[in-house]
């Protein structure tokens, strides 16, 4: 029956379990709960049987039922061993058929620290490659942690005992420890976690490394852990079969164990069969592969019956590759068929609905979905269909170019389109549409920017207790909002921790603190937007200083070597890169340890050059980028034998300074060079020529020698050998020694003086005979000194100083250039002889004069200008004519950018003259001057100047102006080249009836004046003038307030003042007067009323005004009671 009008809900639907019971493993005493889910239309209804398939869909798990480990009572162990040796302390885990997690730790609970040295088997029994005293403990205790009953068992502790090893420890080289053997096999299912181990012993610890012998070792497939001691595969698959070995080395050797690994699997499928509607007529074909070692058995059922139970029909029918096929299919063939694939481990089934109907199409996805990628990932459009028979999808672009013709493009069976590494050309509108029909959807897509890291993480190297740092600079698009930055430690997410501060996320950084052996790993920075995410990953290693090499050995010992042999410390993750190997001198251990011999750092030995009858102690420091590792422990003591020197002292000479000595000296040999006991200095010594072949000999034990009474500075042959109780030193050679030197005893005869020039001579003489030098002839010193100058004025010469100079010349040198002497000057000269121990007599004086030569630059030059066309030039002679002077040149130019202005002259032919005018100058220009002095010899060096005419003055414009309350301030600027010119201010008081006043004369080079002794918030005239002329006029008001004027100081009070003051003085008089006489005022009393017959505004105002004028009426009763 075709159905017109349906919905996808009301369709029938066969069962399909959505969740599996999964194999369990549970003890006697507990609950077994298994879920087993499925949905259908109409619902389905699950159950589960135990042993067998009672359901047409069927899913087979395994279910254990295990008992609960037990402890056995146990006895106390105790171990004693010998350091140097190798042990096993054993675990012993209980019975049970859970497999558990060994812990070694001590009655602290703290883990045994575990090493290359020391690692814990699978077997869970603590292996050690070689003892150190330092093992020794009795608290070894065995923890045996089951994880699915949260049991931990704790095994009785273990005493161990190391006890030191009466001779010194003898390295060995590796033998295996687990397994035993040279081959072992290994069977493993696809799938599982297998760990292949290879435990060692050894001394110095061995090195373990994996490599496979029929490929090349996986590192993305593999795993290794505890030390290098195992090697983890997780998900085992059929390609990682084969051989592999561990190796096991150390400087004695190495140890080798081979596993062959063979995996099969369990099936699996590669090809399953889908579920799907089918229209009457069709070809159902269902492809059912699986694989699996061995190989899987494939076989089919129809509604839980197989195939060869049912009644045959020959539209049905099995391919080579046990595909099933049904033809020309019908609505009976609706059912379900089941492909089974089954080998010896195990089996699996795996269900496809046949639906068969007929259907409308429909889409049933919505119209005009927005999809939004990023670009370079794959984008998904989806188009979901549904009918019978399957309808066929067409998908078609905006820009209606073909999509499947791009190899970027994929059409899926469900309808899906598929771009894969789409870019931003690939933006806009898609249609879907099913064949056949006018049925279609649009959608849209939209690309954004892809996520990128710009900056990644940086590998890092860093030291216990400093702090690391991880930056990611990221970029993506604004359409994704802020991205989330996570980061992650060997795949595992990493949090801000409050409590320590271990890791802070600061933006893009991620900052470690306090960095330790639990830090190092591989970190991760993801940066992960609603789209996409990018990442980027780097190391972060702990390095340290390398820890100082053990086990130092003297081996292959010789007369002068031996061999120093070490075993290397933990370089902690920073390679070696050399090794220093210092010694110790037992006889003179004040000097120290000292550096013998670097090597690399891929050596553990070195061969050792000695010097003879020494005590030697080694030691030895290795360096890497970090730095020095601390040293290593000293070695033996090794002694050398004496032997004879193997050298002379170097450097043998005569340091003879007093006449009739020999001193004969070296360079005092090292400590080291003697090479034996009671050893000495053998001076020998002869003269060269005179006494014969004879030589002279003398011991000492240091340097220096000295023989006397054998004449001045005579030739000797000197050598010294070195000499101890074993033997002599090699024959020395001999060297040329003198004695000590004499100063000369004759002068330099024949000396003279050639004049080249004005300053410069050739002086001249004869050698000396070199017997009488009394020593080494180092050369000739000349004295030349200067007496005067050949002027004519009067007592010049006998003013000047005489100055003298020194010059010396070779040993082998008869004459001399000198030069820089003054012309036109009075010199003498002498010459002496000198060897080392001083000069000899000199020679007679020789006085010569210089010639003329030209004159120095005049002392001074000046530049005035008396008009604007006009320039005066002012000098003074030079202060060295160097002859006599006959005049002066005088050049001048204009200054012009391009420089080429023609030279003026003026030759001025008196040497009195020190000035000159200039006329018909340029009042625009500037000018440059070259002024020189002359003589005979020519012209001398000029005096420079530069300077332009000065142009006439003119008053100051633009004034400016600061008021005060008393004062203003008038400031200008002064015109350059101007003459200066006087000017003055008038100013007017505007308040009252005051006269114009007028200042002193003003210059106007001063550029500032200060007009003082104004009113305060006054109004002032200011008035500026010229010869004469007003040339600026202005009006002002000084800061401030007016004060008013008193009365006090007006004329009719000081009057009226002055005629009481008067009376008083009258009155006074004609008191003493009357008292002196007797009579009736004799008492005064008339004073006493005075006042009161005053006006009283006056007495008032007086009181008031000029209170120290007062005239009160106490005052006058005092008076007069004095009186």
């Amino acid at each position: 029956v075709i159905l017109t009008e349906y919905t996808y809900r009301q369709l029938l639907k066969p069962p399909v379990i959505t969740t599996q019971p999964e194999s369990v493993t549970v003890f006697s005493v507990e609950d077994l709960v298994m879920r087993c889910e499925a949905n259908g239309n109409p619902s389905p209804t699950s159950y589960v049987s135990h042993g067998g398939a009672s359901s047409q869909v069927i899913f087979f798990r395994q279910v254990r039922a295990v008992t609960f480990p037990l402890l056995q009572k146990e006895k106390k162990v105790s171990v004693k061993a010998e350091e140097g040796n190798s042990i096993v302390l054993k675990c012993n885990p209980p019975q049970s058929s859970m497999q558990p997690i060994i812990h070694w730790m001590d009655w602290r609970l703290h883990h045994i620290e575990l090493s290359d040295r020391v690692v814990v088997g699978k077997d869970g029994n603590l292996y050690f490659a070689h003892l150190t005293i330092g093992d020794s403990r009795n608290d070894y205790t065995c923890n045996v942690q089951y994880l699915a009953t949260r049991t931990i068992l704790a095994k009785e502790p273990i005493t161990l005992n190391v006890s030191p090893s009466n001779s010194v420890l003898r390295n060995r080289r590796p033998h295996m420890m687990r397994p035993t053997g040279s081959h072992s096999s290994y069977h493993a299912l696809r799938g599982q976690t297998i760990e292949l181990e290879c435990i060692v012993q050894g001394l110095p610890t061995p090195k373990v490394s994996w490599l496979r012998k029929d490929g090349e070792l996986s590192e993305t497939r593999t795993a290794k852990d505890m030390f290098d001691r195992r090697l983890r595969f997780s998900n085992i698959s059929e390609s990682d079969g084969g051989e592999y070995q561990c190796i096991a080395e150390n400087s004695q050797g190495k140890a080798t164990h081979t596993y062959i690994v063979t995996v099969e699997a369990a099936p699996y499928w590669t090809n399953e069969p889908v579920s799907q509607l089918y229209a009457p007529g069709e070809t159902v074909k269902l492809d059912c592969k699986a694989d699996g070692i061995p190989t899987p058995i494939i076989s089919w059922t129809m509604n839980g019956i197989t195939l060869s139970a049912t009644d045959k029909d020959p539209r049905r029918s099995l391919t080579a590759g046990r595909s099933l096929i049904l033809k020309d299919v019908n609505f009976g063939d609706t059912a379900i068929y089941q492909c089974q694939a089954s080998n010896k481990h195990g089996t699996i089934l795996v269900n496809a609905n046949v639906f068969v109907i007929e259907l409308p199409a429909q889409i049933m996805t919505e119209d005009m979905n927005m999809y939004t990628f990023t670009e370079g990932s794959k984008a998904s459009l989806d188009c979901e269909t549904f009918g019978s028979p399957k309808p066929k999808v067409i998908w078609e672009s905006a820009s209606l170019t073909p999509l499947l013709a791009d190899p970027r493009v994929n059409l899926l069976t469900n309808g899906v389109l598929e771009i894969s590494n789409i870019t931003h050309d690939d933006e806009g509108r898609y249609t879907c549409s099913v064949q056949n029909s006018t049925l279609s959807i649009s959608a849209e897509l939209e690309v954004l920017n892809r996520t990128v890291i710009l900056s990644p993480p940086q590998a890092l190297k860093v030291q216990p207790g400093n702090t690391a740092a991880f930056t990611c600079l990221s970029l993506s698009d604004p359409k994704l909002g802020s991205p989330l930055i996570q980061w992650r430690k060997n795949d595992q997410k990493l949090f801000e921790s409050h409590s320590d501060a271990k890791y802070t996320f600061a933006g893009p950084d991620l900052i470690i603190a306090n960095v330790d052996e639990s830090d190092e790993g591989m970190y991760t920075c993801q940066v992960i937007t609603k789209l996409d995410m990018a990442e980027a990953s780097n190391t972060l290693t702990l390095c340290d200083r390398p820890d100082p090499p053990a086990l130092l050995q003297i081996t292959d010992a010789k007369l002068r070597a031996v061999t120093l042999s070490w075993t290397p410390g933990d370089d902690h993750n920073s390679a070696v890169l050399e090794y220093v190997v210092e010694f110790e001198d037992q006889g003179s251990k004040e000097r120290g340890w000292e550096e013998l011999k670097r090597v690399s750092g891929n050596k553990k030995g070195a061969s050792l050059p000695l010097w003879p009858y020494m005590s030697y102690r080694f030691r030895v420091i290795a360096i890497n980028d970090v730095g020095k590792s601390d040293p290593s422990k000293p070695s033996e003591t090794h002694n050398t034998l004496a032997e004879a020197p193997d050298s002379n002292p170097e450097d043998v000479r005569s340091e003879s300074t007093d006449p009739d000595t020999l001193v004969i000296t070296w360079e005092e040999m090292d400590k080291r060079d003697f090479n034996g006991p009671n050893f000495r200095y053998r001076v020998l010594w002869r003269r060269v020529v005179g006494s014969g072949p004879n030589w002279h000999t003398n011991y000492t034990t240091a340097p220096s020698f000295t023989v006397s009474d054998i004449g001045n500075f005579s030739a000797f042959e000197i050598k010294v050998q070195a000499v101890n109780e074993i033997g002599d030193g090699p024959e020395p050679d001999p060297f040329i020694g003198y004695s000590g030197e004499d100063v000369p005893l004759e002068a330099p005869m024949d000396v003279g003086v050639v004049l080249i020039n004005s300053t410069t001579i050739r002086v001249t003489w004869a050698a000396v005979d070199k017997e009488t030098v009394r020593g080494h002839l180092l050369g000739y010193k000349i004295y030349l000194t200067r007496t005067g100058s050949r002027a004519h004025h009067r007592n010049r010469r006998a003013r000047e100083p005489e100055s003298t100079v020194v010059v010396e010349t070779g040993a082998n040198e008869e004459q001399k250039v000198i030069t820089d002497l003054r012309p036109y000057s009075h010199y003498a000269l002498a010459v002496t002889v000198f060897n080392s121990k001083g000069e000899g007599p000199p020679s007679e004086t020789l006085s010569f004069k210089t010639q003329e030569g030209v004159p120095g630059p005049p002392m001074s030059l000046m530049l005035d200008s008396p008009s604007e066309t006009e320039m005066t030039l002012v000098w003074t002679p030079p202060g060295e004519p160097n002859g006599v002077l006959i005049g002066y040149l005088l050049q001048y130019q204009q200054i012009v950018e391009s420089d080429d202005s023609p030279m003026q002259v003026e030759t001025i032919d008196d040497p009195i003259v020190t000035h000159l005018t200039l006329k018909g100058l340029d009042r625009h220009s500037h000018y440059r001057f070259y002024l020189r002095g002359r003589t005979a010899a020519g012209d001398g060096e000029p005096i420079k100047r530069e300077g332009a005419t000065t142009l006439d003055g003119a008053p100051p414009a633009n004034i400016s102006l600061s008021v005060g309350e008393n004062s203003v301030n008038l400031s200008w600027v002064a015109k350059k080249r101007h003459r200066n010119v006087s000017f003055q201010v008038h100013y007017l008081k505007k308040d009252d009836d005051s006269k114009w006043k007028m200042t002193e004369k003003v210059n106007s080079s001063q550029s500032f004046y200060q007009l003082q002794g104004l009113t305060p918030g006054s109004h002032y005239h200011l008035r500026f003038t010229y010869n004469n002329n007003t040339f600026w006029d202005t009006n002002i008001k000084t800061d401030g307030t007016e004060m008013q004027p008193s009365f006090a100081t007006q004329g009719w009070f000081i009057g009226v003042v002055s005629a009481v003051v008067l009376l008083l003085l009258i009155l006074l008089i004609l008191c003493f007067i009357k008292r002196s006489k007797g009579g009736k005022y004799s008492d005064c009393t008339m004073f006493k009323i005075l006042p009161k017959q005053l006006p009283f505004s006056l007495v008032q105002l007086s009181s008031q005004q000029h209170s120290h004028q007062t005239c009160s009426e106490t005052y006058l009763g005092a008076c007069a009671s004095s009186l």
